[in-house]
């Protein structure tokens, strides 16, 4: 009996483990080899010589800053803004439009320190806020949000001490795959500066920073394989479209000399591929755009170390701004501190199967709801025949439906088992993405949460292995003569039955597609 259940367990462990491979895709990255090398460690940003000596190269701290409430018209939508503006430093200035990223949106708490520090050494900034009504979860259309952001470039175009043709964009994270649309859409767009850019597609990037959370994280090899079926997969017309946006076409269009900063402690950011791709890209056009790049040792994705902006990237960029058009060719091109991009970013294999998120959400879903209504069946059809044994005192003792001796027990631990298991395996993602989102580490939830998940996965398995082990037995017993020995009698028991094995079924192989039953340790 224990060997018969061993070998059963054994076989289905190594049958979900096949067809987890088999769903595909795996996970290798390919590791960087050749790195970037800056010519300079400090990024002061060079060529402004000529500006400090005209009078249009200042410091942060130089002047005092105005705030202003502004209102911005879109099609169809208006937003508000502030308007920042130096006090005292003259008329013709530079003018800079910020874009928000995927965590900004409000005009009063974004870019409240770079705005105002690049603000107070003579630069005109203006923040709008981000338009809501058109940008979801689900829904994001680049080339519409640049549209919108360039009638913030007309507003501070306005601004009676704005030179226009000085005028240009600040992007950041997922705003800078709107600025370079805004540039080749505007050619008069004077400069762009592009923070913490993703250059990448977005389902790219995001599979690149879930990597580097998870192997910061010090996460088992086999939770690696979740990250090409989670990103790769594809969902309903018209959700997440934007995911496979690609800004190189964009990039390949730009006139205006391009700023590229980028925070050496970012786990989130492909820093030397977007950096090299930049280059690249904006070298292909018939006007090659000058691009210059900065390092910052230790910043994150906002440019911040220990909470605080880095003081040399406002200064830098006030530098870069007011110094055009000598600094968009001035040496150092590349300076700062040496990046380490372990992997490249590349595309995400897309899953052989269930790479429908339809299919996937289906799955657990109707899953869940089988093994909810077999045991719901069940209880119904046996109160319904109490009821009707005491109203009918004839009937009172007679089974009319049942399950064999044996058979309810595993497969209650079977449907039970697969629930319990999905749950602990979704409750362990969070977990584990709480842990990478603040780049921690903690292996009593990483190595023993992944343990125990595994583990109940397993017990599962055993239920099933006893469940074929009795219905071997019921089987063997009817070819032996008995014919009153049945798996199962009557409808209720029969629906019961095959609600939580369909259930179940679906269950582990939605648990074997994110690797819980998958070989090695």
């Amino acid at each position: 009996m224990v060997l018969r259940t061993v070998a059963s367990s054994a076989a289905i462990l190594v049958g979900l483990a096949v067809a987890g491979a088999l769903a595909g895709p795996t996970w290798d990255p390919v590791p960087i080899t050749d790195h970037l090398r800056p010519a300079a460690s400090s990024t002061a940003i060079g060529g402004t010589e000529a500006g400090a000596a005209d009078g249009r190269v200042h410091p942060p701290g130089t002047f005092a800053v105005r705030e202003t409430p502004v209102s911005i018209h879109l099609d169809g939508a208006t937003v508000g803004g502030l308007l920042r503006e130096p006090v005292g430093a003259g008329d013709g200035l530079a003018g800079m439009v910020f874009v928000h990223g995927a965590g900004t949106g409000k005009a009063s708490s974004a870019f409240v320190a770079q705005a105002t520090q690049i603000a107070s050494a003579g630069v005109v900034t203006l923040v709008p806020d981000k338009r809501l009504d058109t940008y979801t979860t689900w829904r994001r259309d680049y080339v519409t949000m640049a549209d919108d952001y360039l009638r913030s470039v007309d507003v501070l175009r306005d601004v009676p001490e704005v030179d226009p043709a000085r005028v240009g964009v600040y992007g950041e994270s997922e705003g800078a795959w709107i600025v370079p649309i805004m540039q080749a859409k505007d050619p008069s767009v004077a400069f762009t500066v592009l923070v913490s850019a993703p250059v990448v597609e977005p389902r790219q990037q995001a599979a690149f920073a879930v990597d580097n959370y998870l192997r910061n994280t010090n996460v088992p090899q086999q939770v690696f394989r979740a990250i090409p079926r989670a990103v790769g997969i594809q969902l309903p017309t018209g959700l997440l479209d934007y995911a496979d946006f690609d800004v190189r076409p964009w990039l390949e269009r730009q006139t205006a000399p391009v700023l590229v900063a980028y925070g050496t402690g970012d786990p989130s950011m492909p820093i030397e591929q977007g950096t090299r791709q930049i280059i690249a890209d904006t070298a292909v056009g018939g006007t090659a755009a000058p691009v210059t790049v900065r390092f910052y040792e230790g910043a994150n994705h906002g440019l911040r170390v220990d909470g605080t902006l880095v003081p040399q990237f406002p200064r830098d960029v006030a530098a870069w701004v007011q110094g055009l058009p000598e600094t968009a060719t001035a040496q150092p091109r590349i300076a700062g501190a040496q990046p380490q991009q372990l992997y490249l970013a590349s595309p995400v294999p897309r899953p052989r199967w269930w790479g429908n998120g339809d299919i996937i959400i289906g799955a657990v879903l109707g899953g869940v709801a089988l093994l909810l209504v077999g045991p719901l069946v069940w209880g119904t059809s046996a109160l319904l025949r109490r009821l009707t044994a005491v109203g009918r005192g004839a009937l009172r003792g007679r089974r009319t439906a049942h399950l064999a001796r044996g058979v309810g027990p595993v497969l209650a631990g079977l449907g039970a088992g697969s629930v319990v298991t999905t749950a602990a395996l979704v409750l362990y993602l969070r977990a584990v993405a709480r842990l990478a989102l603040n780049y921690k580490q903690d292996d009593l939830v990483v190595q023993a949460g992944w343990i125990g998940v595994r583990l109940l996965g397993l017990a599962t398995v055993v239920c099933a292995a006893l469940l074929i082990g009795r219905v071997r037995d019921v089987l063997t017993e009817r070819r032996a003569g008995d014919h009153e020995a049945v798996v199962a009698k009557g409808w209720p028991a029969h629906l019961t039955v095959w609600a939580v094995l369909v259930g179940a079924l679906s269950l582990l192989l939605w648990l074997t597609y994110w690797g819980v039953f998958q070989l090695g340790i």
